[in-house]
């Protein structure tokens, strides 16, 4: 047990040493995450963040396996299942790693998983029988391979998929690996919770910096790497009778969540009927956000399932309860669904509100300040005045930003606005953030304004749009208005030294 402490807070500590510097070289070098419509963060992050979690995770059982001659045993006394996963592990880093740097084709991906699953595999990480509830075990036969791949792969690409939030996929991984290492305890299995506690603190130190506000992502080399790690763990921990008989139940209950959400994802993909490589916003992480949740509050929803997976997965290995597993699962799939129904009733109020022509609250807020901007800009004294001006407008308005962008020709600054408050779309919190762009050209080429809200429709509706513009308009008549003034004051001049 302090060995496990030990390894815990040694892969914590160089997790949280080793973040910061990755983060740095991934800026360095532009491997960044920039927004689309498909993400909900509203600015480029550097990812790569997986690089310092897989360092972390091999540096803490490395520096053990010196100091305790105990721990070097036992490594030689199973060096393939150590191989195994150090080879299996770097193919799927590197893999990742490859596709966060300049992208991969999700089949050359897949292929790569499958190697490394096919390593693991021949290195001891087998399962050639299935304990299953009710029925006891079943044999695989000659497809023993097959499953212990397809298990491998699957747990992979369900922890990359719900890598979709700040946090997310790393408070995922680690709930599973606290599963995984009271399962190793209760079974006497050294082996397994070692390798869990130093992957659970390597995701701890680097949750750190991923928490939202995240300031870097872990990336394809993260998440695949995660998902390999705890599906050949929970391989071993969940072993019986025999190195290759596993009790299925334990593991599919501990990363219940990330399964379900990709069999769902799956399963929409093919009755929509695209690629069930193609990316889209259907997970459960964006339906809570569709329903107007934080990024924050999403995740510590999330959390909660998970804990509560945790829960059932170690009540199933103690007292073998195949109920409770089984009630889990329900009862998951069922909240996932209800998740999806609210998001999909949201989005028909949502276009029946446009139907009516009713102004949502957002609307109305901006319609109340545009009034009162554009008789303040009838007698805007100078354009060095406009800041303060577009800032009161942004209070009147509850906007969360305003940003005005000038070029060297434009007489005032540029200028950035953000609403003082703890949590804010604009600075990409959720998904219903939404900003307004116009062009200034009369201030400047180059010269635009942007307006940034929280958006009841997730989008920029055409009331909200036609009064900004009426801003933007007003301000450009206002800049030419003073233009012309200069000019006709400096013919005057002219004509009176004349």
């Amino acid at each position: 047990m302090l060995s496990a402490v030990f390894v815990f807070a040694g892969s914590m500590l160089v997790a949280v040493i080793l973040t910061p510097l990755v983060r740095r070289l991934a800026i360095r070098t532009g491997v960044l995450d920039t927004p689309d419509d498909r993400r909900v963060h509203a600015r480029a992050i550097p990812r790569l963040g997986g690089v310092g979690i897989v360092l972390a995770f091999f540096a803490a059982l490395t520096a053990l396996f010196v100091v305790e001659s105990e721990v070097a045993q036992m490594f030689f006394a199973e060096p393939k299942l150590i191989t195994g996963l150090a080879v299996g592990g770097f193919i799927v880093c590197a893999l990742g790693a490859l596709d966060d740097v300049r992208g991969v084709r999700a089949w050359y991906k897949l292929w790569g998983q499958c190697s490394a699953a096919v390593v693991a595999y021949v290195c001891g990480f087998r399962i050639d029988a299935i304990k299953l509830p009710f029925f006891g075990d079943l044999d695989m036969g000659v497809f023993g391979v097959a499953i212990t791949v397809l298990w491998i792969v699957a747990i992979i690409n369900a922890i990359n998929l719900i890598d979709g939030l700040d946090g997310l996929a790393g408070g995922v991984a680690f709930f599973a690996c606290v599963t995984n290492f009271v399962v190793g305890a209760i079974n006497g299995d050294a082996i397994v919770m070692l390798l869990s506690a130093a992957l659970g603190g390597a995701v701890m130190g680097f949750l750190l910096f991923n928490f939202n506000p995240a300031s870097i992502f872990m990336g394809d080399s993260g998440s695949m790497f995660l998902g390999f790690v705890l599906a050949t763990t929970s391989i071993l921990g969940n072993s019986v009778k025999s190195s290759t008989t596993v009790a299925i139940l334990v593991p599919f209950v501990a990363l219940g969540l990330p399964i379900i959400d990709t069999l769902l994802a799956i399963l929409r993909r093919f009755l929509e009927r695209r690629s069930i490589f193609a990316a889209d916003r259907g997970h459960i992480h964006h339906q809570l956000l569709a329903m107007g949740l934080t990024q924050r509050r999403a995740v510590l929803i999330l959390y909660a399932l998970s804990i509560l997976f945790t829960s059932g997965a170690i009540i199933v290995s103690i007292g073998r309860n195949t109920a409770v597993g089984a009630a889990l699962v329900v009862i998951t799939i069922a909240v996932i669904g209800l998740i999806r129904s609210l998001g999909n009733f949201d989005v028909a109020v949502r276009r029946w509100l446009r139907k009516e022509r009713i102004r949502s609250v957002n609307v109305e807020r901006i319609r109340r300040a545009t009034p009162w901007v554009l008789e303040q800009l009838n007698t805007l004294p100078a354009l060095r005045d406009l800041p303060g001006l577009l800032e009161e407008f942004a209070v009147r308005g509850q906007l969360d930003a305003v940003e005005l962008s000038a070029d060297t020709e434009c007489e005032c600054e540029s200028f950035h606005w953000v609403q003082p408050a703890a949590d804010v779309p604009a600075l990409g919190s959720t998904s219903s953030s939404v900003t307004a762009s116009y062009a200034l050209a009369a201030l400047g080429p180059a010269t635009s304004l942007h307006f940034s809200w929280t958006s009841d429709a997730g989008e920029v509706g055409p009331e909200a749009d036609i009064m900004l513009q009426l801003v933007a308009d007003a301000i450009e008549a206002c800049a030419t208005r003073m233009s012309e003034a200069r000019r006709s004051s400096a013919s005057s001049q002219l004509l009176r030294s004349v």
